[in-house]
């Protein structure tokens, strides 16, 4: 499915002084069709009542389908992807840890891409379920 392939290390390159390395995000994993990612549960990421903040989870969300609609697009030199829209169902709320996210395709088309995101704890248990709409700018 990704037509431009990036290695773990190329990704960790990509990050460098942005949210998601000032997040603690770490990319673990690219599949056939998934990209896997983790987060960690700590004073970067957890809201006043000391629990992970529900927008940490959403920029896990956007991050992971961001980079997966980058790699598949024909020409990332000529096409850019940006998010139109996303939602975040926020079902469990974790202390401590590490959250992991992976993000499938729902549809990749020429100018849109729709992405599943699922988020869960350290048990595997669902914390956030999201959907990503990105469009493709020329």
């Amino acid at each position: 499915m990704f037509k431009t392939h990036f290695t773990l290390e190329k990704l960790r390159e990509l990050d460098k002084g942005t949210i998601m390395e000032h997040l603690g995000i770490e990319y673990l994993e690219i599949g056939n069709d998934y990209i896997t990612a983790r987060m960690p549960v700590d004073h970067r990421t957890r809201q006043p009542y000391g629990i992970l903040h529900g927008g940490a989870s959403v920029v896990l969300a956007e991050s992971l389908g961001s980079v997966a609609s980058v790699m598949c697009l024909e020409d990332p030199k000529s096409e850019r992807p940006v998010g139109l829209e996303i939602n975040a169902n926020h079902l469990r709320s974790v202390a401590e840890g590490w959250v992991y996210g992976k993000v499938t395709p729902i549809h990749v088309g020429r100018r849109t891409h729709v992405w599943n995101i699922e988020i869960t704890n350290e048990e595997g248990k669902k914390v956030c379920v999201s959907r990503l709409t990105i469009a493709v700018i020329k």
